[in-house]
């Protein structure tokens, strides 16, 4: 169905190829899943498939590229539309409509197809993505998952014979995820829909997956024995390799039934202590807790707090975002935001910098009412990363970027550059941020927001886009941070991450906090929320504590 002939592609004015000789077949039917590390080639290799390259792209492709025997040299990708379904990083920049169900219609009306037909299909895609309560809403006023669910399900209603996904899980909640995935499931077995797609949250997907393709070597074969040996293997793999098992399960069952044997210290007594100990609400960390060493200094019961939200409310016309929010945060907490997708997450953030609105409810920050402050000096206090980082991006080059935000920020000269290089190394400075992968681009972001060093840094889904080695190096900055003194608050649906980065952890539901506590007593409260070594080793939480434990720690 998707046949790729040593194919390498060059972008213009790049130094070396994006991709290099890959050849790949894949059959009709089946789930293929691309890994790699951010920047391998994932997302151009997925574009090749609909013809966005180059046709749209522009740069040099060689080799063949052929989908159900069409040259993509030769068919553009509007004449591939009736074949290849294409869902990119960025959902938003594909929305051609201004509401929901108009945008599920819009790829049928493309094709000439009957209303009756178009109805149907709309009807079904809404009840196979549970988009019932989204129907009539408009797109500006979802959610980055809501809005990532209706992307998928615009797709879907053309009825494609390929889906091609980029991060398709990367905004949802662990619940949407596993809808979505279960659907494509659905689509494979039952209609023989082919479908490739690209994801860095591998415990989410590695399951449903025929097969996987690691980038840029281009190596394909049974999930867990390619990713055995990579850098990007999902925590169950990772675990397999720690514990020494012969064969590399990737699915939380076949791991129960290897771990069964496995003898460990009693979780709790020392060095296999399960995860990032926190705060609960109204408590603070002990000194010493958090992941990779992170010491959280201890606060003293009488200090006043960082941050202080009280009442938070606002509604977006007839949507309630925030009903009411209150929320204390110490000096050197991590804050996992958690809750599933439109909880209200954003808004309270949103809020809390300042930007946002809030139709009632107080915010301080350090003493002070962020949205009362100048732009500059609201930066210094509580730095934002938004949902779509791209939008703070505007010069020409990674090194003009970095440089500027040296300047503002008043840091000395290569502060930046060194920050990014912890998280995405290698970057060059003469790139254009638009030209690099959107995991780059995250990562650039973050360390322009990180250069101002904000009392309080607030995080939107951050790991979008970063691979296991980049949100490894997130964490330890994050802990780094909050050893200074430092308090930051991330929202995110990627439970692994929490489990390695969080203190504490506060859950939204329909705008209230509705858990507010350490992280291993929240996350493993629900099997929603709890990460993968937790259901194989009850009293653990990351692979690292487990290596730990057994007195052999690993990078």
């Amino acid at each position: 169905m998707i046949e790729f002939d040593g194919v390498s592609v060059t972008y213009p004015d790049a130094p070396r190829p994006t991709l290099a000789g890959v050849s790949l077949h894949v059959p009709e039917g089946e789930l293929c899943l691309l890994a790699g590390r951010t920047g391998s080639g994932k997302s151009t290799l997925l574009k090749c498939v609909n013809g966005l390259v180059p046709h749209f792209t522009g740069g040099a492709l060689t080799g063949t590229v052929t989908v159900d025997g069409r040259d993509t040299r030769l068919f553009p990708p509007r004449e591939l539309a009736d074949l290849v379904g294409y869902v990119g990083q960025d959902p938003v920049s594909g929305f051609v409509t201004d509401h929901v169900e108009d945008e599920l219609a819009y790829s049928m009306e493309s094709l000439g197809l009957a209303n009756p037909v178009m109805r149907k299909r709309v009807e079904e895609t809404i009840d196979l993505l549970g988009l019932a309560d989204l129907r009539h809403r408009p797109l500006a006023q979802l959610s980055g998952g809501q809005q990532q669910r209706v992307a998928i399900g615009a797709a879907l209603t053309a009825h494609p014979r390929i889906l091609v996904l980029d991060e398709p899980t990367s905004a949802l909640d662990p619940g949407a995820a596993e809808e979505v995935l279960a659907a494509l499931h659905r689509l494979v077995h039952d209609l023989g829909v082919t479908v490739l797609l690209a994801e860095h949250r591998l415990e989410r997907v590695v399951q449903y997956a025929d097969r996987v393709v690691l980038l840029p070597s281009g190596a394909a074969g049974e999930p867990g024995e390619v990713l055995a040996g990579s850098e990007v293997a999902p925590p169950v793999v990772r675990l397999g390799n720690v514990l020494g098992w012969a064969s590399h399960p990737v699915s939380i069952r076949d791991a129960r039934r290897l771990a069964r044997g496995a003898v460990l210290p009693t979780a709790g007594s020392g060095a296999g202590q399960a995860g990032a100990q926190g705060s609960a609400a109204g408590a603070r960390p002990a000194a010493g807790a958090g992941p990779a060493g992170g010491a959280v200094p201890p606060v003293s019961a009488a200090q006043p707090p960082l941050l202080s939200v009280r009442g938070a409310a606002l509604r977006y016309g007839t949507t309630t975002a925030l009903a009411g929010a209150d929320l204390t945060v110490a000096r050197g907490e991590r804050v996992a935001l958690m809750g599933r997708n439109g909880a209200g997450k954003s808004s309270l953030l949103w809020g809390i910098q300042g930007t946002g609105d809030l139709d009632a409810g107080t915010v301080t920050v350090d003493g002070e009412h962020p949205r009362k402050l100048k732009a500059a000096q609201r930066r210094r206090l509580a730095g934002l990363v938004p949902q779509q980082p791209t939008d703070l991006l505007y010069l020409e080059t990674v090194a003009a970027e970095c440089a500027q935000a040296d300047l503002e920020s008043g840091a000395a000269p290569g502060t930046c550059r060194a920050l990014l290089d912890r998280l995405a190394p290698g970057l060059p400075d003469a790139l254009h941020p638009r030209d690099a992968s959107e995991g780059q681009r995250l990562s650039l972001v973050l360390a322009i927001a990180l250069t101002a060093s904000p009392a309080l840094l607030l995080l939107d889904e951050p790991t979008r886009g970063l691979d296991h080695p980049g949100k490894a190096a997130l964490a330890t900055l994050l802990a780094d941070l909050s050893t200074r003194g430092h308090a930051v608050i991330v929202t995110t649906h990627d439970v692994e991450f929490v489990a390695e980065y969080a203190t504490r952890v506060v859950v939204l539901a329909d705008g209230e906090v509705v858990a507010d506590g350490p992280t291993a007593e929240v996350v493993t409260a629900s099997p929603v929320f709890a990460p993968q070594v937790s259901k194989i080793l009850p009293g653990y939480l990351t692979v690292e504590a487990v290596a730990r434990a057994l007195g052999e720690v690993r990078p």
